[in-house]
């Protein structure tokens, strides 16, 4: 059986897929390289015509964000790598004072 299951496969096109996750769609990307995006993902994320999205390569996935998931990605990446808990600007001002009584 697990041979039959190879032969078929094998002799599917190479453009074959299996069929998607339940959370995927198939789309086809046209000659100038466009693709829609599904209207369920751009009901799902209030995505408008004309809208502007933030693409990124994430190693072998191609990732689409709007503008402001994009920006609390960043938020959410900066808060993990800060070190101190008061106002970021407090503490620049601390610093060159430091810097300034030094001097």
């Amino acid at each position: 059986m697990k041979e039959e299951v190879r032969n078929s496969a094998a002799a599917a096109s190479p453009d074959a897929l299996p069929d998607p996750l339940p959370d995927t769609e198939r789309v086809t990307i046209d000659e100038a390289g466009r693709l829609v995006v599904p209207a369920r993902f751009r009901r799902a994320l209030n995505i408008r015509g004309r809208q502007q999205l933030v693409v990124g390569l994430e190693g072998d996935t191609i990732r689409l964000r709007t503008p402001l998931a994009a920006l609390a990605r960043l938020q959410d990446m900066a808060r993990r790598k800060r070190k101190g808990s008061g106002s970021v600007v407090d503490e620049f001002i601390l610093e060159r004072r430091a810097e300034a009584a030094r001097e």
